[in-house]
């Protein structure tokens, strides 16, 4: 299995907009929309990648966890499903469900969220502020699928208390690693 890094784009980087389809909810939705009143979470994921199934429970514990907290959250597939049609939007709407996934799952047909958010693998995570700033972008914890490291979500956990609680968050950040993103 590849093992591409986040390209680790600029703290500070304005939240890019978007206007996506959701496959477990009947609209569309924009970052305007998803924002939480604290930050937002945008995760770009797809359903077949080993690393995306190795921590979609602690994704979805992250969300049921901080959406109270205000905290927006949003995952976007942008995966060419010509090649890979296990990632297809009626494949996501049933994934979510099978997950639990209740959070808007979109579907990024054009790739150009993903272009916009310069998005590399899956899962790749981006935490923006209330202002819609870029504050944390990378891992969510040192475990990977054959690594025997449990999950436990605490550098995204970490970064999105700071959030939370107007803390300073650690510039120093680590990648996130996983599936390339399947351009067209």
């Amino acid at each position: 299995m590849a093992q591409t890094p986040s390209n680790m784009i600029a703290l500070g980087t304005k939240a890019p907009d978007f206007n996506l389809p959701a496959t477990n909810f009947n609209e569309k939705y924009t970052f305007e929309k998803i924002k939480g009143d604290k930050g937002s979470l945008v995760i770009f994921m797809c359903n077949h990648c080993p690393f995306v199934l190795h921590v979609i429970d602690e994704i979805v514990m992250i969300a049921n966890d901080y959406r109270v907290q205000g905290i927006g959250i949003v995952a976007i597939s942008s995966n060419d499903i010509v090649n890979y049609p296990q990632d297809a939007p009626d494949k996501m709407a049933d994934f979510a469900l099978e997950q639990k996934i209740d959070f808007p799952y979109l579907y990024d047909e054009t790739q150009e969220v993903a272009k916009a958010y310069d998005a590399a693998c899956t899962p790749d995570f981006f935490l923006f502020d209330s202002q819609d700033r870029l504050v944390y972008r990378g891992q969510l914890d040192d475990s990977r699928p054959a690594n025997a490291i449990p999950v436990s979500g605490s550098d995204l956990r970490n970064a999105i208390d700071a959030v939370v609680y107007n803390r300073k968050i650690n510039p120093d950040q680590k990648p996130s690693i996983g599936c390339n993103i399947k351009w067209k």
